[in-house]
């Protein structure tokens, strides 16, 4: 069956086919993109479809509003899938959709799924005949289409991005499906509240996956008897046996993921932190990628506030080097739940964007004299190390001198908080150079 044929049979298709939505207002979880005063409600009005990006989770609708704009936009159409077609497809279509305005007058749209896939090559190939109207543009994409698609081909395109379904719309779905699939109103299942949750949740926004579980679920159910087809509990988990996480290596999932993570570590939110890295590896991530992660974190966002953090991350990097999968999952458990119990400072980091910053805006100050190194006569003749002041003759092992080059003689760049381990480096700072402000409560 062809993408956009006019009059498919769907008598033989998959529920989420036989469900598809007709009509703008059929659409669920997306109001943004529904609403009457909205442009997709004026390009239908209009019978007109301008070159547009649809960016969202798979099974939001994308395809649906695709369809929707082309058949009733009266244009020629062409539909094709980003990873089986290449330049020599592109051209093919574009030489028709020449051909069909100089002989009969009219526009051709093209579909485009996945174009996300497309290299840089074959997004250039589109440029001409988008930008003089050969083609009106139709993309669909799970990915950032910033990331994805070349400024160019972006600057041609209005970018309208769909949303993973909310369980109010799923639930929407799933009564649609009881009432109104013959099938499955055939079968007179039922389906009890917390079946319909349970879908729900399994389906994580995506409708297509919803309704294929509903399905599957039904069909399982059919080989009950007739009003005993009940969709509990056990037709479920015969459901979920070989059930695989949805995940990706290099997509918005995986950066969306552990973006969660490590935003959850960062906000002592151990669960969060342990709920995340499970998803993550029981969907396949490398576990020496999440190692790196907290290995950067413990530095980065932990700090001084609690330097044995980054111990425990070195490792839990090398236990997951050592053990890999699935033993890996014991160390970076420790190390996620241990990291997000600690005191939290970012200050040792804020220092040096601070002082690479004043070093890429200053004249690089010569080293002050006395902290130069003397290895030799002729650099102490010239005074290299004259004058410097040795800290462990004095007491306390400290003595108060210029570290800094000239010019920067007063700059502050490490400001320790006071919190953790880091309170005490700040009260040590602060009785060492005590005109820096260091002693004053935050």
């Amino acid at each position: 069956m062809d993408l956009f044929d006019q009059n498919p049979d769907t008598r033989h298709a998959p529920l989420a086919e036989r469900l598809r939505a007709e009509r703008l207002e059929q659409v669920v979880g997306q109001p943004g993109i529904t609403a009457e005063d909205g442009l997709l409600h004026r390009l239908l009005k209009l019978q007109k479809v301008e070159s547009m990006i649809f960016w969202g989770p798979p099974g939001c609708g994308k395809t649906t509003v695709a369809r929707m704009l082309i058949r009733q936009s009266g244009l020629l159409y062409y539909s094709l899938n980003a990873v089986t077609s290449g330049v020599a497809e592109l051209r093919k279509v574009i030489a028709q959709a020449r051909d069909s305005r100089r002989l009969q007058g009219r526009g051709t749209i093209l579909f485009i799924d996945e174009i996300h896939r497309f290299n840089k090559a074959q997004q250039d190939a589109l440029l001409g005949s988008v930008e003089d109207g050969t083609l009106t543009l139709v993309g669909a994409t799970t990915e950032n289409p910033g990331f994805e698609i070349i400024r160019a081909l972006l600057s041609r395109c209005h970018v309208i991005q769909f949303e993973a379904l909310e369980d109010s719309a799923l639930l929407t779905l799933i009564d649609r499906a009881l009432q109104e699939d013959e099938w499955i109103t055939g079968l007179g299942i039922e389906l009890p509240a917390a079946s319909r949750e349970r879908l729900v949740g399994l389906a994580g926004g995506d409708a297509r996956k919803l309704l294929q579980l509903l399905e599957m679920a039904a069909g399982v159910a059919a080989d009950l008897p007739p009003g005993k087809r009940v969709v509990d509990a056990a037709v479920l988990e015969r459901l979920l046996a070989n059930r695989i996480l949805p995940m990706d290596r290099k997509g918005d999932m995986h950066y969306d993921m552990v973006s969660a993570f490590i935003k959850s570590i960062r906000g002592s939110d151990a669960d969060a932190g342990i709920y995340w890295l499970a998803r993550m590896l029981e969907a396949g991530e490398d576990p020496v990628f999440v190692a790196r992660r907290l290995l950067i974190l413990a530095s980065e966002d932990v700090g001084n506030a609690s330097p044995n953090a980054l111990v425990i991350a070195q490792a839990a990097f090398q236990a997951v080097h050592a053990l890999g999968m699935p033993e890996a999952m014991y160390p970076l458990a420790q190390c996620t739940t241990y990291l997000a119990a600690q005191p939290k400072s970012n200050r040792a980091g804020m220092a040096y964007h601070e002082a690479r910053q004043a070093v890429r805006a200053g004249d690089s100050p010569a080293v002050p004299l006395h902290l130069r190194n003397a290895p030799t006569a002729l650099a102490k003749k010239l005074g290299h190390g004259k004058d410097y002041r040795y800290p462990h003759d004095h007491p306390g092992a400290h003595v108060a001198q210029q570290y800094l080059p000239d010019g920067l003689e007063q700059r502050v760049f490490y400001r320790p908080a006071d919190r953790g381990i880091e309170a005490r480096l700040r009260e040590y700072l602060a009785a060492c150079w005590p005109d820096r402000g260091l002693g004053e409560k935050e």
